[in-house]
């Protein structure tokens, strides 16, 4: 039987699963990309796309009728 495990509360001080993680592809993907991007890139990517979301118009939320 498969554990399922919310990584999000679980995984705060790294994977309790160790390389039975389902998530493995993304934790390798996401090393990668921090070995090859400099702190100075990351910035300006998060820079650009807080430019882009501030250009974009509201989104308005509205509960659904009951």
């Amino acid at each position: 039987m498969e554990q399922k495990v919310n990584c999000a509360e679980a995984c705060i001080n790294g994977c309790v699963l160790g390389n039975k993680c389902p998530n493995i592809e993304f934790r390798e993907a996401a090393a990668q990309f921090i070995e090859e991007t400099s702190l100075d890139q990351m910035l300006e990517m998060a820079e650009e796309r807080l430019r882009k979301k501030m250009m974009e118009p509201p989104k308005w939320i509205l509960p659904e009728d009951p």
